[in-house]
């Protein structure tokens, strides 16, 4: 018999919060995804002044980092660098931007962080630091 560690809303939004309260310090906006070991959607916000593009990035940041059980960015860096399109995982929702961070809880991936509608390098910092709250 297999036992699975999921990932519950209650530390889906305190991940969310957590990013938030980063964003409030110097008012930034942006959207904020917390998917499961499948991808799919637990929680979501999209904070004030967040460009309304973000709101699918960011899920579908979270949803490759699932999936890949790899970060986003390393996802879209194969594919740069071996040139082998995205869409060949048949599934349009897959991304190669960084801010997608797998959230690993002894050893397993059981879910993922998406963050979108900043800086890229700022979007990967934040989706990691709440990533890093599971432990």
């Amino acid at each position: 018999m297999n036992q699975v560690t999921t990932l519950s809303l209650t530390d889906a939004q305190k991940i969310v919060a957590a990013i938030q309260a980063e964003l409030e310090k110097d008012n930034r906006g942006a959207a904020i995804a917390i998917v499961d070991v499948h991808g799919e959607l637990i929680a979501f916000a999209r904070t004030d002044s967040c460009p309304l593009s973000s709101i699918t990035i960011a899920i579908n940041k979270a949803f490759t980092a699932s999936r890949q059980r790899q970060e986003s960015k390393a996802v879209g860096q194969s594919s740069r660098d071996k040139g082998w399109p995205l869409t060949n995982f048949g599934d349009p929702r897959y991304t190669g931007w960084g801010g997608g961070v797998p959230i690993v809880y002894n050893g397993q991936v059981i879910g993922a962080v998406g963050v979108s509608g900043l800086p890229e390098a700022d979007d990967m910092v934040l989706a990691a630091m709440g990533a890093g709250l599971i432990k």
